[in-house]
């Protein structure tokens, strides 16, 4: 929903560097350090310091210098100094460099890593990361590693052999090392350069989504909570499988408790399935569906939806599709379980990052029910997610059309209509949707999502106290809702900067719900920048574990290797970020 996660902010807050890693929350902060993507987007489209290119070889001097240096060292090279002759030698390669005869100043610089006495450390180093740098324009990768290796031996924190062996291992397909010498780069130049930052953010990127694809495939599939379980059914209002058992279904409706439970017993698969539903016995769904299923029974179409929807809830999108598949085909199916497989197609879409899947299937939905209001909510959801806000306010006007007492609807309309306010610098709408949210919160008191959502704002335009009273209202109307406890854990941080208020918040989340990835995600971001690498390693493990979609997986195994990849720098070079 779209409470879960915080709205990113701008970047011109003047919050302090770790709390506004912390408002934006855990899905953008990679865990390189606490200011990685701040830095970033200060810096993106910035002429100027950290944004060119490392490409020419160090001691280089202007034309004329090097005329005159040569000259003397023609007349006065039986009088110089072993370290005078390398550094003439240095000299002549990098006239060489620049000229692109890149054989040549190897040759120069492999003359001067000979001359040069041993103990002249600095020097050396210099020497051969000069050398590498020719053999990167031969992009002799593996040349290029070994001489910046040797460089990073004489000089531990030499930024320019690090970097440069960082793009030679991401060539050689090492991103584990690559990743490792980027984080000290980034580190050592204080996040302050685009190049280097942009190379962790790629690594990272790659490294989660190949860990996850493995994962994901041999994963155990795992049951949400049941607070999960219900908040997701309570999103949908015109959902036939969601809803209680039906007269029909029944044999004697003033039957008493232990009668009903014996008749539903004896009946077929799907009904068992639906008890199981009221019972809140998720674990015994899929295999009833499958009962009905298998029979072609009187309720297989309903058998089938019901079936993928949990396939969906415990992460196998991939035995979900073809069952959602059957339901969108069944021409003599009601209309609505045709509608609502398509919704959660489409919603599988999305999260599979196939958004163009995703909106022909809200497409047909809206064609074949066009007064289903879930499919207009949901389909809100859509756009906003794909930064299309006008069409997703269009769709939460026309799902408030079609049910008015869907508070869900309003308060997400007055979020969308806010975020395109808040990161379009107008003051004046932004005021219009605060306005709205107060207008929400008034005519429907008992929606938590509304008061979430409306916290978020206010957290925003700085009103913590305020945001801290909505979050307590949402736990007052759901306190078993875990992802409350953390935003106001969050709040904590950056409102009164009471670290272990935060975190005993976000404990009280896992406490409540063992099964909340979020929960295990932002305290694993906070024990990165408070420096306790090992215990965010410890807490993005079980994240992942948790996680919901091969995407969220490869997001979760990003701050991973990020907080994994400090440990190693850590080790060898001794170099941490700043911490809380």
């Amino acid at each position: 929903m779209a409470a879960s996660k915080p709205v990113e902010p701008q970047s011109g807050t003047g919050l302090p560097r770790w709390q506004l890693a912390l408002l934006v929350g855990a899905p953008i902060v990679l865990g390189v350090g606490a200011v990685y993507l701040w830095n970033r987007s200060r810096a993106k489209g910035r002429p100027g310091k950290g944004s060119g290119e490392r490409i020419t070889p160090e001691g280089s001097a202007s034309p004329e210098q090097g005329q005159d240096s040569a000259s003397r060292s023609n007349q006065g090279q039986d009088n110089m100094s072993p370290l005078d002759r390398a550094q003439a030698a240095k000299n002549k390669g990098n006239k060489y460099f620049k000229a692109a005869k890149f054989d040549n100043a190897i040759q120069c610089y492999t003359e001067a890593i000979a001359l040069c006495p041993t103990e002249q450390k600095s020097d050396l180093s210099t020497f051969y990361q000069n050398r590498a740098a020719a053999y990167e324009h031969q992009m002799k990768w593996t040349e290029v590693v070994q001489d910046c290796s040797q460089a990073v031996k004489l000089n531990p924190r030499y930024v320019k052999a690090l970097f440069r062996r960082a793009k030679a291992l991401e060539k050689l397909d090492n991103k584990k090392e690559c990743l490792e010498d980027v984080t000290a780069v980034c580190i050592l130049e204080a996040f302050q350069n685009q190049q280097s930052m942009l190379l962790a953010d790629k690594v990272l990127k790659q490294l989660g989504k190949e860990k996850a694809k493995d994962k994901y495939k041999n994963r155990e599939p795992m049951m949400p909570s049941p607070q999960f379980i219900k908040s997701y059914f309570g999103s949908f209002t015109d959902d036939i499988i969601s809803q209680p058992l039906q007269k029909g279904e029944k044999k004697d409706e003033d039957k008493d408790k232990e009668g009903e439970a014996s008749e539903v017993a004896a009946s077929a698969g799907y009904l068992k399935a639906k008890h199981f539903m009221e019972e809140e016995n998720y674990d015994k769904i899929i295999s009833e569906c499958t009962k009905e299923v298998d029979s072609e029974g009187r309720y297989t179409a309903e058998a089938l939806l019901l079936r993928a929807t949990f396939y969906l809830l415990i992460g196998n999108a991939t035995a979900a599709q073809p069952d959602l598949d059957r339901v969108i085909n069944m021409q003599e199916a009601n209309v609505k379980l045709r509608a609502n497989a398509l919704i959660k197609r489409g919603s599988m879409y999305m999260q599979q990052q196939q958004p163009m899947l995703s909106t022909q299937d809200f497409n047909m939905a809206a064609e074949i029910d066009t007064r289903n209001p879930d499919v207009y909510h949901h389909r809100g959801q859509l756009k906003i997610l794909l930064d299309q806000v006008d069409e997703a306010v269009g769709d939460f006007d026309e799902c408030i059309l079609l049910r008015p007492d869907s508070a869900l609807a309003q308060a997400q309309k007055c979020f969308a209509l806010y975020r395109q306010a808040y990161t379009g610098n107008n003051p004046s709408q932004v005021q219009i949707a605060m306005d709205g949210f107060e207008d929400v919160i008034r005519r429907f008191p008992k929606c938590a999502e509304g008061y979430a959502l409306y916290a978020q704002a206010l957290t925003d335009q700085q009103q913590f106290g305020k945001a801290d009273e909505m979050y307590d209202k949402c736990i007052e109307l759901e306190p078993d809702n875990a992802t409350t406890y953390v935003h106001k854990g969050l709040l904590q941080l950056q409102w009164k900067q009471d670290l272990d208020l935060g975190l005993d918040l976000i404990s009280k989340a896992i406490e409540i719900d063992n099964k909340c990835d979020f929960a295990y995600e932002t305290m694993g971001t906070i024990e990165v920048q408070r420096g306790n690498l090992d215990k965010a390693i410890e807490m993005f493990n079980k994240a992942i574990n948790l996680a919901k979609s091969e995407m969220e997986m490869a997001h979760l195994y990003s701050l991973c290797d990020a907080a994994y990849a400090q440990t190693e720098v850590a080790r060898k070079y001794g170099l941490k970020p700043p911490t809380l």
